[in-house]
């Protein structure tokens, strides 16, 4: 019954946030920095992998994963060059990659500040700054994602009902784990508000739950025999940045709902009569 409560007071604290708000268009401005930034943030995430295990290792680990994506859509060449482009990325390379990467801290910024009673002075400057100390947890970050990958690849040499649960585990649980640290930064750092680290760790941890469960099933969407150039004239990039655009705008959906329920959790802690 009290757990029936606390639900039905955050869905109304949520609600609430979302009055008079076009959440939709403040996803779509997201997804617009979002798509700025996901390609120099990918390559510089493997550059410095590779700089710490190496080139050699990061290349053969891509393989691994490309190897798992389905080839439908290209994903699998997409990713190997990708892999490519870290590897071989320069020192000046990677520091001219951190200005499309700083915007995306800023998009997130003014994004979640939208849903906040705080007020912010410098937001460009503020969010920018701040998201970039995670380039430097960013190879612990890569690394285990690839590893997961090099599992993956060897549980779908042997089909079966048990790899399959398996792989779909592994896959779920290690973007879920990756997730949650940058997550928790954002939602305890870089976001305006200032909110208790225990409301910060769950919706952290809620959010990264959700965006395992949608980047997965993009995955699946990778994996559908779609034409995906025949609403675009034919033209088959067109279609498939398009489709990648919806996808970023899917999650950026979500990962605004989790802030709003992280928000709504620190209002209801802040509630609370203190034990003494």
């Amino acid at each position: 019954m009290r757990a029936a409560e606390e639900v039905r007071g955050l869905a109304a604290s949520v609600r609430r946030r979302l009055g008079g708000r076009d959440t939709a268009l403040i996803a779509a401005g997201l997804t617009f920095y979002a798509g700025i930034a996901v390609v120099p943030g990918l390559v510089l995430s493997l550059a410095l992998t590779s700089w710490v295990t190496g080139g050699d290792t990061v290349e053969r680990l891509t393989a691994r994963l490309a190897d798992v994506l389905p080839a439908e859509l290209g994903a699998p060449a997409a990713l190997t060059r990708l892999a490519e482009a870290g590897t071989g990325l320069s020192l000046v390379g990677g520091l001219l990659t951190l200005l499309p990467i700083s915007l995306y801290g800023e998009g997130l910024r003014r994004a979640l500040l939208r849903f906040s009673p705080a007020h912010d002075r410098f937001t460009a400057w503020r969010g920018r700054l701040l998201a970039l100390p995670l380039l430097l947890i960013a190879p612990l970050l890569t690394w285990p994602l690839l590893r997961a990958g090099e599992a993956l690849a060897e549980l779908s040499a042997e089909p079966g009902v048990s790899n399959g649960l398996a792989a779909l585990a592994v896959g779920y649980y290690s973007v879920l784990a990756v997730l949650t640290v940058p997550l928790a930064w954002v939602f305890g750092v870089v976001a305006a508000g200032r909110l208790r680290w225990t409301a910060v760790l769950s919706g952290a941890l809620f959010t990264a739950a959700c965006l395992s469960g949608f980047l997965q099933g993009f995955v699946l969407f990778l994996s559908l025999p779609l034409d995906l150039g025949a609403p675009f004239g034919g033209l088959t990039v067109v279609g498939g940045v398009v489709a990648v655009g919806f996808w970023l705008f899917l999650l950026h959906l979500v990962l605004i709902a989790g802030w709003l329920c992280t928000e709504a959790l620190d209002e209801r802690l802040a509630r609370r009569p203190v034990n003494r």
